[in-house]
């Protein structure tokens, strides 16, 4: 059973090798300024290894967004996702956010409509 933790600040390195077992990507820049900023986020533990991840950004009002859900490919299929999500929407509302949102792929439809979100039209702007 993973230790779940709030805001407990991973380093670098140690996102990086996650992103790199969840995503098959390494993890591309700091994620400290983001972490800094963010309404919170949620890891979940291993004995000391991280094996899930999601971060809660925020309007500054009362809008909250869930961004960047991972599981360690090796700790896929046992609820971690979906315990992370879970224990962000309550974070968030503890911490005064009315709304929570989420963007994703298609192929994840089933996972977030199972984790309490409802469909909802949205746009989306590439800017790079």
């Amino acid at each position: 059973m993973p230790l779940y933790r709030i805001d407990p600040f991973p380093t670098d390195p140690t996102l990086d090798e996650l992103w790199r077992r969840a995503w098959n990507a390494p993890l591309g820049r700091s994620y400290q300024g983001i972490l800094s900023r963010s309404l919170g986020h949620l890891c979940a533990y291993e004995a000391e290894r991280l094996v899930g991840f999601v971060n809660i950004a925020w309007d500054g009002g009362v809008h909250a967004f869930i961004l960047d859900t991972c599981t360690d490919r090796d700790f896929r299929r046992r609820g971690i996702a979906t315990e992370l999500v879970k224990r962000a929407a309550d974070l968030a509302r503890e911490r005064g956010a009315e709304w929570l949102h989420v963007d994703y792929e298609p192929h994840l439809h089933e996972f977030h409509s199972a984790c309490g979100f409802v469909h909802s039209a949205a746009g989306v702007m590439k800017l790079s």
